[in-house]
């Protein structure tokens, strides 16, 4: 088990991508914090963690992300059940928008970067605390986005702010590696997480046709490149953007071929 002996917090973890890395994360041996705003639904996590065989290996708490007392909270709680925090997955993040000439700031621009941004900065800063105090070293993992590195509709501010969780990596590489902590930033493409799941068919076919495989990517198989990214195996990536997006950002669209 990659993870033995590890403990990591997962925010955003009672749905999407972050539920389903906790289960990965437990398989491989760690113990995770569950950490989300709505904190019934991640006590409903924990049982899951339980009923599939794994008692004692998940906790459950509550946080918003764009609050840096609850988030400074919330990493005192990793360390009063479980001793310690070697990982973090800043994965908590909203969606929405409409187009720029339409923004209500409040809305459109402040409410999204106080969750997509802010939260990943609080999470880099509260654990990146403990770890060096610990002094055992750890993993800092931050959701991107595609939308993160390029244009695209109705995202003005959520791009901005998936672009800084980017610009957040690099620079918490570079002065964290003093401490032994890496710092890594995932961009996902097209997932078949709720976000996407409420489209409609046609809307949900067109987001499957932009990646190569033709298909939404399941949370799953984010997660095992979460794992893999949070284990020893993957000491020597840090600072870097992992790319998780089916080939999205490789090519435009599949076109039918001219005959010459």
């Amino acid at each position: 088990m990659r993870l033995d002996g590890k403990v990591a917090i997962i925010t955003g973890g009672a749905s999407g991508i972050g539920r389903t890395t906790v289960h990965k994360f437990v398989r491989e041996g760690a113990k995770v914090l569950v950490a989300d705003i709505d904190r019934a639904r991640a006590e409903q996590v924990v049982a899951e963690v339980e009923q599939a065989g794994f008692p004692g290996a998940a906790a459950a708490t509550g946080v918003d992300v764009s609050v840096f007392a609850d988030v400074e909270a919330m990493v005192a709680k990793a360390v009063e059940v479980f001793g310690a925090v070697h990982v973090i997955f800043n994965n908590a993040g909203i969606a929405g928008g409409v187009p720029l000439l339409e923004h209500d700031p409040e809305t459109d621009y402040e409410r999204i970067v106080r969750v997509d941004q802010n939260g990943v900065y609080y999470g880099i800063v509260a654990a990146g605390r403990q770890m060096a105090r610990q002094g055992t070293g750890g993993v800092i993992i931050s959701t991107s986005s595609v939308y993160g590195e390029q244009a695209a509709e109705l995202s003005f501010t959520y791009s901005a702010a998936k672009a800084a969780v980017i610009s957040f990596t690099r620079s918490a590489a570079y002065e964290l590696a003093e401490h032994g902590i890496r710092a890594v930033a995932i961009t996902p493409g097209r997932v078949a997480t709720p976000i996407i799941n409420q489209f409609s068919d046609e809307l949900k076919a067109t987001f499957a046709a932009e990646q190569l495989r033709g298909k939404l990517t399941e949370p799953e198989e984010i997660a095992d490149v979460v794992a893999f990214l949070a284990s020893d195996e993957s000491r020597v990536i840090n600072g870097t953007v992992v790319s998780v997006d089916d080939g999205y950002s490789v090519f435009k669209q599949r076109l039918e071929l001219p005959v010459f």
